[in-house]
């Protein structure tokens, strides 16, 4: 039932949110050009981050988990939108990926691509601090943080790496989330996932797109959900997965690979507007 209340509270809260930045006098700074060329605003960025956060922190069944929550999925939220909307700029838009993040950062340039990498990083290290390790060492306490750290980081991105067409990164949540929103400890994915839901319509129509805010956040608060029901042994498996996932991004486009197997472009197709509609 818990898991259920938190659902419905990211549904509603995640429609409320949207529909008040649409109404906003300054919503038509969001507008972008998806890849069919089609305008679409970023308000579900902030729209789901906030969903997301506010019904994952209610689900969470205790304060610690609820602040890990919150700082998980608030301030890569956050930072995301910040790059979502300072990164449009063209001074910005010449720094590609972590190198050349660190190349401009040589230079005496702080990109906003930058910010958003130390903010997801550091609200994963708080996070995942909060909700702490049942090691008795120091040493075993401290590599279980800075696991669920890593893994609270490296969800946020892959979430983000995946969010190049409609419906695809929130579809990608779906199939992560579902297992950890089951049982007891459910009350976190639970929350993040009906958030995604009640907005998946419009990624789906192109009316909207989730951004580095949406992408970062859902990704983030799935990280915490999985850290929290994970012990050493879950943390650094996830965190291997992520890891040769991010690394295989660099080399391959995860667009081809899923446009050339059928039951993947399936999925990721489901539901998706027309091309010429």
């Amino acid at each position: 039932m818990a898991t259920l209340r938190s659902s419905v509270a990211g549904a509603a809260v995640a429609r409320a949110a949207l529909a008040w930045i649409r109404r906003d006098q300054h919503a038509g700074a969001l507008e972008r050009t998806n890849f069919h060329g089609r305008t679409v605003t970023l308000a579900g960025g902030p729209a789901l981050a906030v969903g997301a956060t506010t019904a994952a922190a209610l689900g969470a069944g205790s304060g610690r988990l609820a602040a890990a929550a919150v700082a998980a999925g608030a301030v890569s939220g956050a930072v995301g939108f910040y790059d979502d909307i300072v990164g449009n700029r063209p001074e910005q838009k010449a720094a590609k990926g972590f190198a050349g993040h660190l190349g401009a950062l040589r230079e005496g340039r702080v990109t906003s691509g930058l910010v958003k990498i130390a903010g997801v990083g550091a609200a994963g290290f708080v996070a995942s601090a909060l909700i702490g390790s049942n090691r008795p060492s120091r040493l075993g306490r401290t590599a279980d943080v800075l696991l669920g750290a890593g893994v609270i980081a490296g969800l946020a991105n892959f979430v983000n790496l995946l969010d190049l067409r409609p419906g695809r990164a929130i579809k990608a949540g779906a199939i992560i989330g579902t297992p950890l929103a089951l049982g007891r400890r459910g009350g976190v994915a639970a929350g993040t996932l009906g958030a995604s839901a009640a907005l998946l319509p419009d990624d789906l129509g192109e009316e909207i797109m989730l951004g580095d805010a949406g992408a970062n956040a859902l990704g983030a608060l799935l990280g915490v959900a999985l850290i929290a029901r994970s012990g050493p042994g879950g943390r650094l498996a996830a965190l291997t997965v992520l890891g040769a996932l991010t690394a295989a991004s660099e080399k391959v486009s995860f667009t081809k690979v899923i446009n050339d197997t059928p039951w993947l472009r399936y999925l990721d197709e489901l539901g998706r507007r027309p091309p010429q509609a």
